[in-house]
């Protein structure tokens, strides 16, 4: 085992420090991990969409650091959750997309919830964490059952909102699963354990299809849908690689035929909305509960999505919108409330970070960066880029001021998204820029495992 640190500085005010005494053998630490799926980064505080109203997601990221440029590994549900728990890379395993059934590639006993369990943690996980709810069950105390409860609610069909317009108005809040997961965490919020705790709460929206209870969408009447900032022209200066990628006749051409572009989007927010309702009552019973000074609370999406930027929806694909995600960290003694850190990273830091923090040793499988130094000081030197794959040999890599993409036949893209925030302008044909394009591609592998499918 390597790495195997304890960072008692950060949980030495605990109980006694009232007191003004320092405890020189801090108690381990809780951890409280939320996973959201598909949410991307129309959050209000991060300032992409001004039609988002995401106030629970606001307040979490008031209580701690806040990562502005956080990218995920794979812009898919599958290889991407078995990436950040797994610890392992896709280009390693050979977990690349949806399908590829991340058992396969991941072993019991190697991922994230294991190593707290054999720290001597209760492990407790509900809902979505691993794709498709599944999960190894050595690897935990308890995992709440899926049966009986619905993903979507009673009736609804998997374009409901998006392609077709179905609104279920009789929908309630605990017809989804995400309302009972959200209750289970609380339950163990609140329990009392001489074990520390690990609780893994994973919500399953804002996931297709986009439907909600109605009055989530009350915040947002379609009249005053906003379309994202897009170019009509904006696939003329890709390489073929990228246009079959952008997949426009897919989706997009359908929203462009349906007229249904805005109300697609009004149902992702109100699908988002619905998803921090839950949000905040889990931060309720989180800031109440007498173990608060002594719990780590991280918050990830497993990868972005797209609504119509570069005429491409959902994730699968290497821009910002499907890769950009939010990431909040709180950790008691160390992360200052309201702080937002700037530097580029991506998800496989969640891994070791919280292992370190937790003094729980990091397996010597694990390959990403912990990020302890940026919550410690999020301006902190960090030259560490953020690298997402999708596919067998395609990838981004991510720097705070520039995104090379390189694809399985060659084709590349550059962006100064620093100055292009919507990456409308492909610069990999410059020759100036050839020495950007060389320095970002040192950090892409070597040698990649073929995909067994």
């Amino acid at each position: 085992m390597k790495h195997f640190c304890i960072i008692s500085i950060a949980f030495a005010f605990l109980a006694g420090s009232a007191a003004g005494q320092v405890h020189t053998q801090p108690k381990q630490p809780n951890v409280l991990m939320v996973a959201v799926d598909d949410l991307n980064h129309w959050l209000t505080f991060m300032g992409r969409n001004p039609q988002a109203q995401t106030p629970n997601f606001d307040r979490l990221a008031k209580m701690g650091v806040a990562f502005t440029n956080a990218y995920c590994a794979v812009p898919a549900c599958e290889p991407s959750r078995c990436a950040l728990m797994g610890g392992r890379r896709p280009w390693t395993t050979g977990c690349y997309k949806n399908g590829d059934k991340w058992k396969k590639h991941q072993p019991a006993g190697d991922g994230m919830a294991a190593q707290f369990m054999n720290a001597g943690y209760n492990v407790f996980g509900a809902g979505k964490i691993y794709h498709s709810m599944d999960f190894h069950p050595s690897e935990w105390t308890n995992y709440m059952s899926k049966k009986g409860f619905s993903s979507n609610g009673p009736g609804v069909q998997k374009m409901d909102g998006y392609h077709n317009d179905k609104i279920h108005p009789d929908l309630k809040d605990e017809d989804l699963i995400d309302w009972h997961t959200t209750d289970y965490c609380i339950e163990r919020l609140n329990s009392e354990s001489d074990q520390p705790f690990f609780i893994a709460c994973g919500l399953y929206k804002p996931h297709l299809p986009f439907v909600a209870p109605r009055k989530y969408y009350e915040a947002f009447p379609l009249e005053s849908i906003q379309l994202p900032p897009h170019r009509e022209n904006d696939l003329d200066d890709l390489p073929p690689a990228g246009v079959r990628m952008a997949g426009a006749d897919g989706d997009h051409k359908k929203f462009l035929k349906s007229g249904r572009w805005k109300a697609a989007i009004q149902s992702y927010l109100a699908t988002c909305a619905y998803t921090d309702m839950n949000l905040g009552r889990l931060l309720d019973a989180y800031e109440n509960s007498p173990q608060k000074d002594n719990t780590i609370l991280v918050l990830w999406t497993d990868h972005g999505w797209s609504l119509g930027e570069k005429q491409h929806w959902r994730k699968f694909a290497l821009w910002e919108e499907p890769t950009r995600t939010p990431m909040i960290w709180v950790v008691p003694g160390m992360t200052t409330p309201g702080a937002r850190c700037e530097r580029t990273v991506d998800l496989m830091s969640v891994y070791p970070t919280l292992c370190k923090l937790a003094g729980v040793p990091i397996p010597d499988h694990v390959e990403g960066r912990e990020i302890t130094s940026l919550l410690q000081n999020p301006n902190a030197a960090w030259n560490v880029p953020a690298i997402t794959t999708h596919g067998y040999e395609n990838h981004a890599v991510r720097s705070e001021q520039y995104r090379y993409i390189r694809y399985t036949n060659g084709d590349e893209e550059l962006y100064d998204s620093q100055n292009d925030p919507y990456e409308y302008e492909n610069l990999a044909n410059k020759p100036e820029l050839q020495i950007v394009k060389n320095e970002l591609a040192k950090w892409l592998p070597k040698n990649a495992v073929k995909p067994t499918r």
